[in-house]
């Protein structure tokens, strides 16, 4: 008498595999696809029951899986829309226009909050994209090391701080782009410069502040730093700015590690009745819209220039770790840092960087 459901049907389906291996379709699948991504002892059940029920995959199907799909998948975390200077959405932009100039597009998705490589494993699994693109890289993160384990292409948006000599990266050189505002506001004028950053831990943040550092060791003027913190926030910015013109002496300066940040500094200047760029130089980092609009002085992050340099790793035939590309940004000058305050707005001043 016939048992079981692949007796009575004729032949075996991919779903009668997974009831009687106790596991989803999925596994199913990834067992004869993507066998990396499957436990040893799963991969042993499924396997045993593939051939205990005879089960022939469809060659047209897996056929089709294996095409490139010519599509990098972009996780996009809704907490940083709409913010000012979250600079992940113009790096997105970017993307998307050069994607046609690769002969690929890109394929956005929305993290899972339950597990971080959760969200990757499943849309990697559907066969929609080849790779990845990462951006806001941090320490522990978990990302660059599982796609390396699994073999898939992928390529950071900033440096994988927590391993350097891994590559496949691009980013802009934030420590340079704070010595060369340095070394301007000095130019200016300005008779010190003190620095408003976030608290440490950030890696983006932590690089910035020792660029500052340096450009006022450069300076000779390293013996006495002054620096407040702050987080993202534009009440807790204009706090931090104001208990540093506490400090501060005449002609000095804030350099500041983002747009938002310069903002508050801005306030807390004229909540003092000074002027910024007359009495306090000001300067930002990512040269965003409201930069523009309140005449700061700021550093432009190259982003066009990103985004091709990432579609040119990505595309780089199997995961050479020798692939890097660190950017310089530009200084665009406003009032802000215009001892008359009535400095037009010039093109952005380069950042010199030695030859690699």
């Amino acid at each position: 008498m016939a048992s079981g459901p692949e007796q009575s049907r004729g032949r075996a389906t991919i779903v009668d595999v997974a009831t009687a291996a106790g596991v989803s379709r999925q596994t199913v699948s990834n067992a004869l696809n993507y066998p990396q991504r499957v436990a040893p002892a799963t991969l042993v059940r499924v396997h045993r029951e593939i051939e205990r029920l005879g089960f022939t995959p469809n060659a047209a199907a897996q056929q089709l899986r294996r095409r490139k799909a010519s599509a990098y998948g972009f996780e996009v975390n809704p907490s940083g829309a709409g913010k000012m200077g979250h600079i992940l959405d113009g790096f997105l932009v970017e993307l998307t226009v050069a994607a046609p100039d690769h002969s690929c597009h890109l394929v956005t998705f929305a993290p899972d909050l339950t597990s971080l490589l959760a969200g990757y494993d499943q849309i990697l699994s559907t066969g929609l994209v080849d790779g990845f693109v990462l951006g806001d890289t941090r320490h522990d993160d978990p990302r660059p090391a599982w796609l390396l384990q699994n073999d898939v292409p992928f390529v950071t948006f900033g440096r994988i701080w927590d391993e350097p000599h891994m590559g496949r990266w691009v980013d802009v050189d934030g420590r340079a782009g704070m010595e060369l505002a340095v070394e301007h506001l000095l130019g200016q004028g300005y008779a010190s410069v003190a620095y408003l950053g976030w608290p440490d831990g950030s890696p983006v943040g932590d690089d910035r502040r020792r660029g500052w550092l340096a450009g006022l060791a450069d300076a000779g003027l390293a013996d006495d730093p002054i620096a407040e913190e702050a987080v993202q926030d534009l009440a807790a910015a204009t706090a931090a700015a104001d208990r540093l013109l506490a400090r501060l002496g005449p002609d000095s300066a804030i350099l500041c590690a983002s747009d938002l940040l310069a903002l508050g500094a801005l306030r807390a200047v004229r909540n003092r009745g000074l002027e910024p760029g007359r009495d306090i130089g000001v300067v930002g980092f990512d040269d965003s819209d409201v930069a523009e609009a309140l005449q700061l002085s700021s550093l432009r992050q190259p982003l066009q220039q990103a985004a091709a340099e990432a579609w040119r790793i990505v595309h780089a035939k199997g995961t050479d770790l020798s692939l890097t590309a660190l950017l310089a940004p530009t200084l665009t000058v406003r009032e802000s840092t215009s001892r008359a305050g009535d400095t037009p707005a010039r093109p952005p001043t380069p950042v010199p960087r030695p030859t690699p």
